[in-house]
């Protein structure tokens, strides 16, 4: 059983929208909050375990919705280098190390966005892996030619087996029929939720960022399959009408969409669909150091898109609509998640930003009745950090800022003094 920690002399910023709590407390028991408040109102349970955080701040473990903790190397790689550096077990020992990297930086919990295998999230929930709580999409699903599809011009090989460093093959499928098999197939394989490429995309080298792709009847079919097992979608998408093909298809979140517009915004509103802005890997990658080796035509892609992403935010926000937070950070940017935080927080300001991060996550995953604020009957997914987020959400970026960890009340890291 697990014992009753308290966490006292802190500024609680709980992520409901509420001004933070000034010498705060909270109470947790069994991995549950049971209380948060002042210190003039709650006190210590007798033979509690009280940790003084000395004026540090407490807010809800963060969340990434657009994660990819299974990506160990970048576009510019090659087949054989990437395998000379990941054979076998060696990928796997990458891919936890990206998980625990991704803990201790203050994600408690991870939507990955397309490549982790079912197989990293079982590791992670029996201990195996330090690392976030996980829920995986499995294999992207893409049309022929699609964001997904990797074949060069001249390559009429199976796309099926064509194999991309960034990423495992990708399910390719055309057709009613076969994106239903296709969806069935990812949900019997453990996919928490169907990662679908609804728009041209930056790595794949035949692709139009500007094109929608699969037709509405193919997404609905898709979105059907995964809402009989109380599942959802999320679509990789740039383009108004690749959004509107989405929102009519009753996909829950757009991913990235860099050129949303004010008509389309306002059916996102309507249809309670939520917005992911991934700005951190436009902004890392669209100007990266040579070792990355990243392609040329990927980073001309990369560009064209990147400055309509911070206006796409600022159109989603002046609408209402719910504007969650992801990153898609992979390789070796997986220590880079919390950029993403500092550039939205430069369009909503801080507490929107981190609400983002945290609530809004939790709410479009189906979670917030779980983890997402700092309240009582949560699981104690919390974070401590060393400083004020709100006056600099950069530090948020530092682990050496955040040292203490909790997941589900458990301590996943502490390195308080």
């Amino acid at each position: 059983m697990q014992e009753t920690v308290v966490l006292t002399n802190a500024s609680i910023i709980d992520c409901t929208g509420r001004d933070p709590i000034l010498n705060g407390i909270v109470v947790i028991e069994k991995g549950m909050i049971r209380s948060v408040g002042s210190m003039r109102e709650i006190s210590a349970p007798r033979d509690a375990t009280v940790i003084d955080l000395g004026g540090k701040t407490v807010l809800p473990g963060l969340i990434d919705a657009h994660a990819h903790v299974g990506k160990v190397e970048e576009e510019g790689n090659s087949r054989a280098n990437t395998e000379n550096n990941h054979p076998g077990a060696v990928y796997a020992y990458s891919v936890a190390q990206a998980m625990e990297t991704t803990l201790d930086h203050g994600f408690t919990t991870v939507r990955d966005a397309g490549g982790c295998d079912w197989s990293f999230k079982l590791a992670q929930e029996r201990g195996m892996i330090r690392g976030p709580r996980t829920f995986v999409s499995g294999m992207y699903t893409s049309q022929t030619g699609g964001h997904g599809d990797f074949r060069p011009r001249h390559d009429r090989t199976d796309p099926c087996s064509r194999w991309h460093p960034i990423m495992p093959p990708a399910a390719i499928c055309d057709g009613v029929d076969e994106v239903r098999r296709t969806a069935r197939d990812l949900l019997r394989t453990g996919s928490d939720q169907i990662k679908v490429m609804a728009g041209g995309g930056a790595a794949s080298p035949t692709s139009l960022i500007d094109a929608p792709q699969f037709t509405v009847e193919e997404l609905s079919a898709i979105v059907y399959e995964a809402k009989v097992v109380k599942k959802r979608v999320l679509a990789h998408v740039y383009v108004p009408q690749g959004i509107k093909n989405c929102i009519e298809a009753g996909v829950t979140t757009i991913e990235h969409g860099n050129f949303l517009d004010e008509e389309t915004a306002f059916l996102m509103k309507e249809n309670g669909t939520f917005l992911v802005p991934t700005l951190a890997v436009f902004e890392l990658k669209s100007n990266p150091p040579p070792e990355l080796n990243i392609p040329d035509y990927v980073i001309e892609k990369l560009n064209y898109v990147k400055d309509a992403g911070p206006q796409s935010v600022e159109i989603a926000d002046s609408v209402g609509i719910k504007i969650g937070s992801g990153s898609d950070c992979g390789g070796s940017l997986q220590s880079k998640k919390a950029v993403e935080l500092e550039l939205q927080a430069r369009v909503t300001g801080p507490m929107k930003a981190l609400i983002s991060a945290t609530a809004v996550n939790a709410e479009l995953m189906g979670l917030d009745t779980q983890i997402g604020t700092v309240e009582a009957g949560k699981l104690a997914d919390l974070i401590v950090v060393d400083g004020d987020p709100l006056s600099d959400i950069r530090i948020l970026q530092d682990p050496d800022k955040i040292p203490l960890i909790m997941q589900s009340g458990r301590i996943a890291k502490n390195s308080l003094r």
